[in-house]
């Protein structure tokens, strides 16, 4: 299992209007991240966002770290905030990768 942080920036623009009084990532994003953290850790190209699901809202500023694995099948993930888990899911890996 690799384990990378996550970051995402307090003054993402993603955070603007998902509640202004008490801001919260949108999951769009968090799994936006979550894919390119992933393609440039492991040099491969993701396709399809296979089963997910979101546990817990991510706030303004919490630190994330996002854990995962692939095999010729997709890639599992899981994403935390501390030892809360935030959202976990699979992605599946593009058929033909760039060259």
């Amino acid at each position: 299992m690799q384990q990378l942080p996550l970051p995402v920036a307090a003054d993402h623009s993603a955070y603007l209007g998902h509640f202004p009084s008490s801001p919260v990532l949108p999951e769009v994003v968090l799994l936006d991240h979550a894919a390119l953290a992933i393609e440039d850790a492991c040099r491969l190209r993701l396709d399809d966002l296979l089963p997910a699901k979101f546990h817990r809202p991510v706030g303004l500023g919490q630190a994330l770290r996002l854990e995962f694995r692939h095999d010729q099948f997709g890639v599992t993930f899981a994403i935390f905030h501390q030892q809360d888990k935030v959202a976990d899911g699979k992605f599946a890996i593009a058929k033909e990768q760039a060259a």
